[in-house]
Formats: C-alpha cells, sequence, structure tokens
C-alpha cells in the first residue's frame, strides 16, 4: 500500500496549525547540517493532563546515520523540552526492528517501558511494539 502524500502548501498549513506544542514551543524543529535540511526532531501530546509528551526524530539523509548528529540532536530537544517546565515526562514508540531508535534511545537515558510482542508488521514480518521512555526527574540535565 502506498503512503499517502500531499501538496508542500497542505504540508505548511497542517504545521501552522498545530505549529505549538505548549504556549512559545515549537512542536517540530528542522535539524540543519551546514546550510542542508537533513531532518526533523518533533513532539506530540499523549496526554496533557499528566504532561506526557510523544518525541521522534527522523534524519532523511542517510549520509547522516551513525554520524553521532541524531543522538546529539535528540538529546538537544530533551533538554529543551525539559527547561521549558511543562513536561513532566517523555516518550517514543517504536518497533524492535528499529535498532538505531532503540539504541539512540538507550544512549540519551530513556528506559524500555512497554513491549507488545509482534504488533507491528513491516515488509509482512511481525515486530514487537516497543514504548520507552524518561521522566523529568531521570533527566541528566535536572539541576543544572
Amino acid at each position: 500500500m502506498k503512503e499517502p502524500q500531499i501538496d508542500k502548501s497542505s504540508f505548511i498549513n497542517e504545521l501552522e496549525k498545530n505549529r505549538y506544542i505548549y504556549s512559545n514551543v515549537e512542536s517540530t524543529l528542522a535539524i540543519m547540517m551546514n546550510g542542508n535540511f537533513i531532518g526533523t526532531v518533533g513532539s506530540y501530546w499523549i496526554d496533557k493532563n499528566t504532561n506526557w509528551l510523544e518525541i521522534g526524530i527522523v534524519i532523511y539523509n542517510s549520509d547522516y546515520w551513525e554520524s553521532s548528529i541524531g543522538t546529539e540532536v535528540f538529546q538537544l530537544w530533551i533538554d529543551y523540552l525539559f527547561k521549558k517546565d511543562f513536561v513532566h515526562r517523555l516518550g517514543i514508540s517504536t518497533w524492535s526492528g528499529n535498532k538505531r531508535m532503540i539504541k539512540l534511545a538507550q544512549k540519551v537515558g530513556m528506559q524500555e517501558e512497554a513491549r507488545i510482542r509482534q504488533a507491528r508488521s513491516v515488509n509482512g514480518q511481525y515486530f514487537d511494539a516497543v514504548k520507552m521512555g524518561i521522566l523529568k526527574l531521570e533527566w541528566r540535565g535536572v539541576g543544572e
């Protein structure tokens, strides 16, 4: 099944509509290297009542995979969100075949919190769904 596509202006309108996750806190930021767009970091609410955000990162340019840029940017994103002091926990959702994302989440201090067996299908193969997270009190930037 082919992924649905939208045109650039629709994409920009959708981004504008959901631009802020919290007062003056952008929900999505571009990752730029040497003036070139290489990816994004983003966030969305899981539960505003418990101050729980889901976050993510995408590096589109494979030249930057395994370069530690993703780790640096993801850590900066987490630091930024926790320093804004409106969120209690940050989490990610991925699949067990996404070894890079799991390794990245572990590097920035996230712990595996849930594993749902064979809940994801990728190219006709079943993988576990994996939830990882970090609480503000576990964040290494507390007290800086």
